[in-house]
Parts: C-alpha cells; structure tokens; sequence
C-alpha cells in the first residue's frame, strides 16, 4: 500500500518512482467506474467516482497531474491515489468524474499529455473549504456543482470526511496557488454567494 520501492500486477513488477518532478508523458487514458466505487485505492483512501482522482502505475502517491486531451485541449488536474491502469498501452486511469470533465466517458479512451503539477507546498497553496454538512448526499451536491461552476478552472474539488464517514464532509477546492489563480476562485465563489470560505494550508487539512 502507498509507496513501495517496487510491486508485481499479473507477473508484472513496477518500480514506482521516488519523485514525480518534471514527469511528462503521452499515452492513452482510460477510466473506471462504479465497478470499483466505495473499495480501498492503493494509499488507503476510498476511491469515489465523484471525485478528480486517477491511478498511475509508478508516480509516488499521492501525486497531482494535469491530464490534457491532445485532440481538443480539455485538460483537468487530478489527484493520483491508486495503482493502474494494467492494460497494455495505457498510462492513466481517470475517475468517472474525470472522464466526464475531459469527455472521454463514453469513448472510452483517448489520448492525452499527463504533466505532474509542482508539488503543493504550504506556503504556495491553499485549499478553499467551502462548506463542512454532516449530510453526505448534500456534501457530494454541492460537490457536483462546483464542479461544474468552476468552469473552464480545472482545480480538484473534493470532499474529505472525518470518522469513517460518520463526521462532517468537507467540501474543498484545491490545491489552488497563491496569487492570481486563488483570487479567481475565490471571485467566482463570490458570483456564486459564496462568502468567507476557509482558507487551509496543507498543515491544516485534516
């Protein structure tokens, strides 16, 4: 689980690497879905189809990548958390959620760029927690639609859940960088009524 030196899939063994700096690639992307909701991703979490995540076969987890479609330029950013995609050919494993934003759900496959993203430092980043609900369809709502209404923004929106899904369901935007890129998410919260949000540093995430 997380990051051994090195693992075997189907005879297979991957060496996983010890840093994810400056790792570019192209390849195909594939995703998966409900058939894996809810079960333990390779670091422990709980894979959630509604949430930007992804799987990689050898970038330390947890890692962040931009995954850019080549043939249209739809690109999102998404947190890697599991291990995959183990058919030949294929580079990354995208979410539901994912695929969705890059609008490869029903194709199946496409070909994309994967970029690591510098790695979040906590005097560089912020996460925006926007709201902390005890109800867990109301959290993954709220989700959904700041998914949708941050829009062309490509920042993770994702929902961190305290006691074993039994606490608060902190929905959060990020990690967004200081400067002009937080202060357009935090303008569009705004547009939206949404005022005063919680400004985290990666410390203050729990």
């Amino acid at each position: 689980m997380g990051n051994p030196r090195s693992y075997q899939v189907f005879g297979k063994e991957y060496q996983v690497m010890d840093k994810a700096d400056n790792y570019k690639e192209r390849g195909i992307a594939s995703w998966y879905g409900m058939k894996f909701h809810g079960h333990r991703t390779s670091n422990g979490e709980i894979y959630d189809v509604y949430q930007f995540t992804a799987a990689h076969k050898t970038l330390p987890l947890p890692s962040y990548v931009r995954v850019t479609r080549v043939d249209n330029g739809k690109s999102i950013i998404v947190r890697v958390n599991d291990r995959g995609p183990f058919h030949e050919g294929r580079i990354i494993d995208l979410s539901y959620a994912a695929a969705v934003r890059l609008g490869i759900n029903k194709m199946g496959t496409a070909v994309v760029d994967v970029e690591v993203v510098t790695p979040p430092h906590a005097h560089s980043v912020r996460w925006v927690q926007v709201s902390a609900l005890s109800d867990a369809a109301a959290a993954q709502r709220l989700q959904a639609s700041l998914q949708r209404s941050l829009v062309p923004m490509t920042w993770p929106v994702s929902i961190s859940t305290q006691d074993g899904g039994a606490g608060l369901h902190k929905v959060r935007i990020g990690p967004v960088p200081e400067g002009d890129d937080l202060q357009a998410v935090l303008d569009r919260l705004n547009q939206l009524n949404i005022r005063q949000p919680l400004l985290l540093a990666a410390h203050q995430l729990n």
